[in-house]
């Protein structure tokens, strides 16, 4: 069965698998799944002082374009109202940045590319 629930469980294990890879690369988990204003933030983690929103986007394969090519402008600009939210709601001033990560494959055969600073707050 490929109905709307096994999509969101395999967003979501996909996205405890990208949390791991990036706390393997430095990367602290303070936050899954953020629920804000016109948007959701996949995952906040800290790097050093600086608090990262990340992205995730998943594609079992690239046949209909690469993940990276679904961070649109009006994504960026939900991404960006989530995160000002979270950081009022939380009463959070620090350095913030947005990063992406594009995965492609089925667990346990997947890749991962890492963009850091993916686009900025404007």
């Amino acid at each position: 069965m490929n109905g709307p629930r096994d999509a969101r469980a395999r967003g979501e294990a996909v996205e405890r698998l990208a949390a791991a890879w990036l706390a393997e690369r430095g990367l602290v988990p303070v936050a899954a799944n953020q629920h804000a204003k016109g948007g959701e933030i996949d995952l906040v983690m800290r790097d050093g002082e600086t608090l990262v929103f990340v992205e995730v986007r998943h594609r079992a394969d690239v046949r209909h374009g690469h993940p990276l090519e679904t961070i649109t402008p009006t994504k960026q600009r939900r991404l960006i109202r989530a995160a000002r939210f979270y950081l009022q709601r939380n009463r959070l001033s620090c350095p913030c940045r947005f990063d992406v990560l594009a995965v492609t494959g089925l667990p346990p055969e997947l890749e991962f590319e890492w963009v850091v600073n993916a686009f900025d707050a404007y």
